[in-house]
């Protein structure tokens, strides 16, 4: 059995602005921006590439409670420029290493372990990786049970 994560939930405080920042900032795609009833908005945005969308506008979380998302690229360098012509305030690009992490140099290998980090206008943190290749895992092709 396939699972699928589909939706993440972001608590904001405010949909418009986040939407902006979300679409306009980032690039995500609107996939809906609808009102069900009660005063509730719904908007609902897909990364570009991403099987998981996001929604904005109904969470019982307090906004910017959200750390931990990441988002994933082939490119970390040409992704940290983008943002950067976007306007988001991105960290450096950053080697993860056994010491922790620290800012890369030009020769740095990225893959898997490069990373750029930036917040939404409400504080929510996310965390945008390099990877191109991925370790092979014992538990692929194995079933649950």
């Amino acid at each position: 059995m396939e699972w699928t994560l589909e939706v993440i939930v972001v608590p904001v405080s405010d949909v418009e602005r986040a939407k902006q920042f979300y679409a306009e900032s980032l690039g995500f795609t609107v996939d809906h921006d609808t009102s069900p009833g009660g005063g509730v908005r719904v908007v609902q945005l897909t990364p570009p590439g991403s099987g998981c969308s996001i929604v904005l506008g109904m969470s019982q979380m307090e906004p910017g409670t959200l750390k931990g998302l990441q988002l994933v690229v082939g490119d970390l360098r040409a992704a940290h420029a983008e943002l950067t012509a976007r306007g988001v305030a991105v960290s450096p690009v950053q080697v993860a290493g056994a010491e922790g992490f620290r800012d890369a140099t030009p020769g740095d290998e990225l893959d898997n372990a490069g990373f750029a980090f930036f917040q939404d206008p409400d504080g929510n943190a996310w965390a945008v990786q390099q990877i191109t290749s991925r370790l092979a895992s014992p538990l692929l092709g194995r079933s649950g049970g």
